[in-house]
């Protein structure tokens, strides 16, 4: 029986996201926008989306008077990519 792919990685700007943000300590907005190639408002969505789930820490400050947003991987977002890709082996596998 094939496992249920988890549907908030499912979508291909956040799985870009979490993809990135596995590779490095952290990463700001406009490094996602630019590495994902996405809009800033769809981008922003689909990180409030990730954030809320507790997939990713988002921080907002600023530097001088420009704002900044820096997000960064959590455990429960490593584990739920493993569970993601290890599903998806499922898939192949079969």
């Amino acid at each position: 029986m094939f496992k249920e792919l988890d549907p908030l990685l499912h979508s291909q700007l956040r799985l870009a996201v979490m993809s990135i943000l596995l590779s490095v300590e952290e990463a700001d907005f406009v490094y996602l926008k630019e590495k994902t190639e996405a809009t800033a408002g769809n981008l922003s969505v689909q990180i409030d989306k990730l954030s809320e789930a507790g997939y990713i820490e988002v921080e907002k400050s600023f530097v001088g008077k420009k704002p900044r947003t820096t997000c960064r991987i959590t455990s429960v977002g490593r584990q739920a990519f493993e569970d993601y890709v290890n599903a998806l082996k499922g898939y192949i596998d079969m």
